[in-house]
Parts: structure tokens; sequence; C-alpha cells
């Protein structure tokens, strides 16, 4: 385990690179001069000019991604133009952390609400519940996110009063935004965990735990459940990592002060850095949740072999 452990870990470097490379060239291959669009169409070429001397966008592109990786490796993400501060700490003291929390309390609605129907829906296969459910859960995956945080906040907002429109704090602003993001993601796992449940519970240890007489309960939960897992646990780390990519419009449709709010600001002030911190970060954060979901196999399924 632990040498599978590092050995992936060794493998995610390559990985990273080619994260980091792929973020700097789409910063430089946007259409237009940077310098220019930040200043404004109408400033003189010679404020342009020290723009670009202070942003180092002269210098040859090898020497700009050595000089954007050296100053990754020592934390430093950079300075936002528009407010002048160093990204790194506009980022991580309070903004990724609100969107963290929204994937993690968004990934575990959707886990609970996707497994919970994935089981129900597999065990009554073919009755009215399976079908209500698989039809609910094929709403839940063409309903847009941002569709359907508007109709969230018109109906429970904004007619009923229940919950607060916007923000990011106590309960009444956290449960619109979460109910937003889960829902996708939850009818993903939901149709998943059915169709790996009801593989699993045509084995044939299946059928002889229950010639055995093993109470159906025990049956689905310890036996059926945990080896349908894996398929479902990969879905749920790329939901996750999905999630944080998605808060971006639920985020600003909620007027929530995360990341994918301050990435969208960024872009209508064309804060460029800011961009391209914001994006690196997000990317890493799914890598990282590859990993997790890696390791984690060996958890639900002794059988397999790391080495």
């Amino acid at each position: 385990m632990l040498i599978y452990t590092i050995r992936r870990l060794l493998q995610t470097i390559p990985v990273i690179i080619g994260v980091t490379i792929i973020v700097f060239l789409l910063m430089h291959l946007i259409p237009g001069d940077a310098a220019q669009a930040i200043i404004g169409e109408g400033a003189p070429r010679e404020q342009v000019e020290q723009i670009r001397e202070k942003l180092g966008l002269n210098d040859p592109l090898p020497v700009q991604y050595w000089n954007y990786v050296s100053d990754l490796l020592r934390g430093d993400l950079g300075d936002s133009i528009r407010s002048n501060r160093p990204i790194a700490d506009e980022i991580f003291k309070s903004r990724f952390w609100i969107t963290v929390e929204l994937a993690v309390y968004s990934t575990i609605l959707a886990v609970f609400l996707g497994i919970t129907a994935g089981i129900i829906s597999a065990v009554k296969k073919s009755t009215p519940a399976d079908i209500g459910v698989m039809i609910v859960a094929l709403f839940g995956l063409s309903m847009p996110n941002f569709w359907l945080g508007l109709m969230l906040i018109q109906y429970f907002a904004v007619d009923f009063g229940w919950f607060r429109p916007s923000g990011w704090g106590d309960w009444s602003q956290t449960v619109l935004p979460v109910v937003t993001l889960g829902t996708g993601g939850a009818a993903i796992i939901a149709r998943m965990t059915r169709s790996s449940m009801l593989e699993v519970i045509s084995q044939d240890y299946i059928r002889t735990a229950r010639a055995k007489g093993v109470r159906e309960r025990i049956i689905i939960y310890r036996h059926a459940l945990k080896n349908a897992m894996i398929p479902v646990i990969t879905v749920i780390g790329l939901e996750f990592g999905g999630l944080l990519g998605g808060a971006v419009l639920t985020e600003t449709v909620f007027a929530v002060n995360g990341l994918g709010r301050y990435v969208i600001d960024a872009i209508r002030a064309r804060d460029f850095p800011v961009v391209q911190a914001t994006v690196l970060v997000m990317s890493l954060m799914f890598v990282l949740v590859n990993l997790l979901v890696d390791i984690s196999y060996r958890y639900f399924n002794k059988r397999i072999d790391f080495d």
C-alpha cells in the first residue's frame, strides 16, 4: 500500500507539470494583447509597454514559463492587477475554503441521495419505484445548475422566505446552493449505483448467501453494496472534482464569495494572473482528488493488488 501510494504520488508529478504548461499556454494564446486589455484600449503605448515589462510579457515564452514555475515552487501565485495584493492570500485565506465547503457539502448530499436511490432502484428492478427513481434521475441530469438555482431562489427564498438567496455562512444561506450543486451529482451516482448493484446482485455468491438464509438487508449492504462501490467511487471522485469547477455558475447565482465568483470577477476585470492562478488551483485539486480515489479502492475491495 505504501509503495503504491509513493508510486502514485510520483506519477502525479508529470501530470502537474502538464497542468502548469497547459494553464500557462492558455493564458498566453488568448487573442489580443493582455497588457492592452488590462490598461484599456485608449491607453498610450508607453503605458502599455510598462505593463508588459512589469508582467514580463516581453520575455520569450520559455523564460516566462520558467519564471512562472519558479514562483509556483516558492508558493507565489503572483499579484492581482486589480487589487495589487498577493493572489495566494486572496485565494487561500477565505475563498478557497468556501468553495471546498460547498463542494464537500454538495458531494455528501449527492452521495447520500444517489446511493440510496440507486440501491432502491436496483432492489426494486422493473417496479414503479425503479421507474420513478430513474425518471427523477433523468430530470436531475437534464437541469442546468444555474436554472435550478434561480428556480430555488424564486420559490424558497422569494416566495416562501424559508432561506436566504445569497451569501455564505449560516444554514439558511447554505441549503440552496448545496441542493443546486448536489442534484446533478446525485442523479449520476444513482444511475451508476443501480447499474453496478444489478451486476453484483446477479453473481453466484449472492444467490448462495440467499440460499443459506442470510437476511436480505445483510446481503444488500454488507456483500452487494461494498463490492459494487468501485465504479461508484470513481464517479464520486469525478463529481467532486467537477463540483469544484461547476461551482463557478452556482457561486455567481447565489453571490457566494468563493473561487468561482472570484474567477468570474477576474475575467470581467481582465485580471489574467488571477484567472491563471485560480484555474491552476482547481486543476491541482482535481488531480489530488483522483489520487485519493485510487488509494481508496483497496478499502472497498481487498482483492485489488496495488503491486
